[in-house]
């Protein structure tokens, strides 16, 4: 059997936790708002017509910060459609994905929705097809408690206190070409510190978030950053980041071991930004919000029909059935943002019902885990305190994709009460006995211990079968003498809980 060792220098701190790295995505896509969070006539709808049996999944999965309301769709939202009475709200064509909007849930729905959930609002702007003013109106409108056209607007529309939202993305993709309104970066940059600046006058207690790259594959990437920063960089606080992973062809090897190229996505921006402060004469670090990831198999979307000539009223569209593997990949990128969460202090898993999501739910009928809920969910719930990058000796394997890749990967947190070690194997065959120095941890007792590995690792849970895959007790689990020693099954991710 292969072994690991893993050991913990207490003073190895990454950062003290910031819960906005547990945060989700909700657009106006497909079936995410309309037949996912809310649904008028199910049995479990409440006065909005919010299903609350999705609620309390989404308070189970740990979502503390939700982007809003896009995605895509936010280069052509007319956040004006979204307020008011329902019955006065115009429908309007989605350019993005193609669809009809009703605009029933708006603004000021989703905010009320949002406090059910218990998570905090972050709100993109439109800057692909509408620009400063309308920024400028939709923040009057969301933050300025009373006294003024909007913010009497909306009162008048039921909403007494104000929204407070204090992070704003600045469009979405706009490096993109299949963006309405993308634009070079050059143009953007500009467009960008012109909005950021004028929103800092009205607030300059808001957190603003410029547009990074679609993804590390584009050809602008890491120039796009350069460009866009000089421009904006004294305006912003953070820039953005989008990544998304598949398995491609069978290469499960490669698929395994995707992180490794978000950690090159994150040092590859980190450096841009640094440069330009460097350049900039500035002590102010930028962060990096990683607002967009997920597993999503887009290849299989290219050529499907779920986008066509018709124009429909919530499609179903994008609707990936998660498997084990899919899951573990997930844990992973979960434990790499968290061991560069000194640079990436927020961040969005996307995107949270049906949408390529870890909840999935039928008309009038269930809500459902799946099974990327699990490895988010536990994280967000036992990860507390500071952030602790442990040292890893393990063997590598061959990847066709990234070379070669270790074994396992793991990160640790601790609040000095408890601590939590999350851990993965990528091996596809052999379980992994891993041996954990716990000393300076101060642990003494093992308080939980769970995997999620599958004899099959396709396996998946679907309406026919929800629950075919959970969490197992991870067995064989010991602490003594300041070691802890855990043996882990081949493609599984697992966390211990100590005190």
């Amino acid at each position: 059997m292969t072994q690991a060792r893993i050991s913990i220098d207490r003073e190895a701190v990454v950062a003290p936790i910031d819960r906005r790295i547990f945060g989700s995505f909700v657009e106006h896509l497909g079936r995410c708002v309309y037949d996912g969070i809310y649904e008028p006539g199910h049995p479990t709808a409440n006065e909005d017509g919010f299903r609350m049996d999705v609620v309390d999944l989404v308070r189970e999965l740990g979502s503390s910060t939700i982007r809003y309301p896009g995605g895509n769709f936010v280069s052509g939202f007319r956040w004006e459609d979204s307020v008011g009475p329902r019955e006065n709200r115009p429908v309007r064509r989605d350019l993005a994905w193609h669809s009809l909007e009703t605009n029933q849930v708006g603004v000021d729905e989703f905010s009320r929705w949002l406090k059910l959930t218990g998570s905090e609002l972050m709100m993109a702007v439109n800057l692909g097809t509408r620009g400063i003013q309308a920024a400028l109106d939709l923040l009057e409108y969301c933050n300025h408690p009373s006294g003024t056209a909007l913010s009497d607007q909306r009162i008048a529309n039921g909403t007494p206190e104000p929204h407070d939202i204090r992070m704003w993305c600045l469009g979405n993709e706009m490096d993109g070409p299949w963006q309405t309104g993308y634009m070079t970066a050059d143009d953007y940059g500009k467009l960008a510190a012109r909005t950021a600046q004028a929103m800092k006058a009205a607030d300059r207690n808001l957190e603003l978030v410029v547009c990074g790259s679609s993804g590390s594959s584009m050809p602008t990437f890491g120039d796009w950053e350069r460009t866009v920063l000089e421009h904006a960089y004294e305006h912003v606080d953070f820039i953005s980041c989008h990544a998304y992973y598949q398995e491609r062809g069978g290469d499960l090897d490669s698929y395994l071991a995707s992180s490794l190229n978000m950690q090159y996505f994150i040092e590859t921006v980190v450096a841009s930004a640094d440069h330009v402060g460097y350049k900039r004469g500035s002590d102010k670090k930028i962060k990096l919000s990683f607002d967009e990831w997920n597993i999503w198999y887009l290849d299989e979307h290219r050529e499907s029909d779920e986008v066509n000539d018709e124009w429909r009223y919530a499609p179903r569209q994008l609707e990936d059935v998660y498997s084990v593997a899919d899951a573990v990949v997930l844990g992973n990128l979960l434990i790499t943002l968290l061991k560069n969460h000194d640079r990436v202090a927020s961040a969005s898993l996307a995107q949270l019902v049906n949408v390529i999501a870890p909840i999935m739910t039928e008309p009038g009928g269930d809500a459902w885990r799946q099974t990327t809920f699990f490895p988010f969910s536990v994280t967000s719930r036992l990860a507390k305190g500071e952030i602790i990058k442990p040292r890893i000796e393990v063997g590598t394997y061959s990847t066709a994709e990234y070379g070669d890749a270790p074994l396992v990967d793991s990160v640790v947190t601790t609040d000095g009460a408890g601590s939590a070690v999350f851990l993965v194997n990528r091996s596809r065959t052999e379980s992994i006995t891993v041996t954990i120095g716990t000393t300076e941890l101060g642990a003494t007792r093992i308080d939980e211990a769970v995997t999620l590995w599958d004899d099959d690792v396709y396996a998946k849970n679907t309406l026919a079968d929800q629950n075919r895959v959970g969490l197992k007790t991870l067995e064989g689990v010991e602490l003594a003498d300041g070691v802890l020693t855990v043996t882990l099954p081949p493609v599984s991710w697992s966390a211990v809980a100590l005190s």
